[in-house]
C-alpha cells in the first residue's frame, strides 16, 4: 500500500508542477510544449509496447522463482518510472495544446481524444496485470499478452494518422 501512495504522490506532484508550468507559459512557447508532448508520447508508447512483452516472458517463469522476481521488478519500474509519468505529461501537455490552439473543436482531434482514452484504459489494464503478476495471480496466457501487445500499436497508428492527415 505504501508503494502505491509514493507513486501517486510522485505522479500528483509531477502533474501539478507540469500544470503550473503550462499555466505560466506564454503562447510563444507553444512549440516547446508540443515538443514536450511528442517526447512524452514516445516514452509512453515505448513503455506500452514493451510492458506486454515482459508479460509474455513472465508467463513462462515459475511463480516465486528468481526470474519471476526479476520480471516483477522490471515491470514495476517500467510502469512507475516511465509509463505513468509519460502518460501524465502526455495528457497535460496535450490538453494545453488542444485548448491553446483551438483545435479541440476539430473532428480529427475529438477522434484522437477517443483513441487516447482507449489507450489510457489499456494503461489501466496494464497497471492491473502488473499488480496481478506481483502477487503471482496471473491468469492469462502468453498468447493473450501477444494479442494484447498489438492493441497499443493499432491505437498509435490511428492516432498518428488522425494528427498528420487530419481527415475531418
Amino acid at each position: 500500500m505504501r508503494r502505491w501512495l509514493r507513486a501517486e504522490v510522485a505522479l500528483g506532484l509531477s502533474a501539478a508542477l507540469l500544470g503550473l508550468f503550462l499555466l505560466i507559459v506564454p503562447l510563444a512557447y507553444y512549440e516547446w510544449v508540443k515538443a514536450l508532448h511528442v517526447i512524452a508520447v514516445i516514452a509512453w508508447m515505448a513503455g506500452m509496447l514493451y510492458l506486454p512483452r515482459l508479460f509474455v516472458y513472465h508467463c513462462d517463469t515459475e511463480p516465486g522463482s528468481k526470474q519471476s522476481e526479476t520480471f516483477k521488478v522490471m515491470e514495476r519500474r517500467l510502469l512507475r518510472a516511465i509509463i505513468n509519468p509519460a502518460m501524465v505529461i502526455t495528457w497535460v501537455a496535450g490538453l494545453w495544446l488542444a485548448f491553446e490552439s483551438g483545435h479541440y473543436r476539430a473532428g480529427w482531434l475529438q477522434a484522437k481524444f477517443v483513441l487516447v482514452l482507449v489507450l489510457s484504459a489499456m494503461h489501466g489494464q496494464f497497471v492491473r496485470w502488473t499488480h496481478e503478476f506481483s502477487e503471482d495471480r496471473n491468469t492469462h496466457s502468453q498468447k493473450f499478452y501477444r494479442v494484447i501487445n498489438e492493441i497499443p500499436t493499432l491505437l498509435m497508428i490511428g492516432i498518428v494518422i488522425l494528427v498528420i492527415v487530419k481527415p475531418f
